[in-house]
């Protein structure tokens, strides 16, 4: 890149942004109102039951925090690995890992039923629980990346951004992990416990984030030049290759073990709906064809292609989330292993726990979305994020080499 970067703000005055404005505040308004209901008549108005207790806005809340630690990635790459090529780059990941993991944290709040108990989960720590550990990690993560934003918009900081980055690395590392944790660590969940989830959404947090930064800066930086998208576009194809790995080795892993085939068989072949967003959401929209739009001759130099495999990036994620978030609750409990249990009103001997998400559930989700836009967008309009200009002629020939 060269030295001297320029940053602007964006325009407040085009329809566009008005339009994206009014129909965020609109969507955090029956967000707010799902809420309400939610709280005054109870959980019941919800698909969610006893057995299924993490529904669809749990799927939107950490779909965002995930995607929240993984667009960090685009300053980390710039700050700790010195790759002056995402320099300009790094103010709009910062701000998009900040205002991504506040929308996430409003949906999981406002989902408890009860937002004002959060104060006691603020107040007492039980260390012995990985979700007394999260509580630290968002909030630190969220004062880090103030921190980092500011020493990069401080020129007399610059000599700190190396250091102050490294520590918003290796935060985002261990928040994420945190994350996986969740899951993998429940042991009652055959599903879930196994170490492999953490990183399997280490991976995943890289793909959400890079696609979500892309989209958004193709979207606001018109003169974006063809040979700037090469080098994000070949990362977000190998980090899909990753996540890939760790689903086959999460699934080979448990088809290894003959007490893990029922719900292996219950997730890829006979569940509807988890079966079908598994093999067509994640492996064929979320995968296959994403890889295609991004290394076939035919595509990969189209801007239009790179931002397509973007968006079926995040909903290959979102379906993935789904299906383990969601999958592995609906596989019944296997509380007496090796034994024939006679179905009851209890649940127990049930073949599967039905689940269908209901409008004050997407309503909710999609308000925590708008949230984390609508402060994208406010920010972006008072603080310069975006690069002024970002054509092949502001690039290094040599960096892009």
């Amino acid at each position: 890149m060269k030295k001297n970067i320029s940053y602007r703000i964006i325009e407040g005055k085009h329809p566009i942004f008005f339009g994206m404005l009014g129909l965020s505040t609109f969507l955090i308004l029956m967000g707010l109102y799902a809420a309400y209901n939610m709280e005054h008549q109870g959980h019941v108005i919800t698909g969610m039951t006893n057995q299924i207790v993490w529904g669809m806005p749990h799927v939107f809340a950490i779909f965002l925090i995930v995607a929240a630690s993984g667009v960090l990635n685009v300053a980390s790459v710039s700050s700790v690995f010195r790759k002056s090529f995402y320099h300009p780059l790094a103010r709009l990941s910062a701000l998009l890992a900040i205002t991504l993991l506040i929308g996430g944290l409003t949906v999981l709040v406002l989902d408890l039923g009860h937002p004002d108990r959060l104060i006691v989960a603020m107040t007492y720590y039980n260390f012995k629980s990985i979700f007394s550990w999260n509580i630290i990690l968002y909030n630190g993560f969220i004062v880090i990346c103030v921190i980092y934003l500011w020493i990069m918009m401080e020129r007399r900081m610059q000599g700190s951004k190396p250091t102050m980055g490294l520590l918003a690395f290796l935060w985002r590392l261990v928040l994420t992990t945190g994350t996986g944790s969740i899951f993998g660590f429940l042991m009652a969940r055959e599903a879930y416990d196994t170490a492999i989830l953490p990183p399997l959404f280490i991976a995943l947090s890289l793909v959400l984030g890079l696609a979500v930064f892309l989209l958004l800066l193709m979207f606001f930086s018109h003169a974006l030049g063809e040979r700037i998208l090469q080098r994000p576009k070949i990362l977000l194809g190998v980090l899909i290759g990753a996540v890939f790995y760790f689903v086959l080795a999460y699934h080979l892993t448990h088809l290894y073990i003959t007490g893990r085939h029922g719900v292996e068989y219950f997730i890829l072949a006979d569940s509807g709906v988890y079966t079908a967003l598994f093999w067509g959401g994640y492996m064929f929209l979320g995968t296959i064809l994403p890889l295609l739009l991004l290394y076939h001759e035919r595509f990969t130099h189209s801007r239009v292609s790179i931002g397509f495999a973007c968006f079926l990036s995040i909903l290959g994620g979102f379906s993935l989330l789904y299906v383990i978030i969601i999958g592995g609750q609906a596989y019944p409990l296997d509380i007496f292993p090796g034994m024939e249990v006679i179905s009851s009103s209890f649940f127990d001997g049930a073949s599967k726990h039905p689940y269908t998400p209901t409008g004050w559930e997407f309503m909710l989700g999609m308000g925590g979305i708008a949230i984390s836009l609508v402060l994208t967008l406010v920010a972006m309009k008072i603080l310069p994020f975006l690069p002024a200009n970002l054509t092949d002629s502001d690039i290094d020939p040599e960096m892009l080499d």
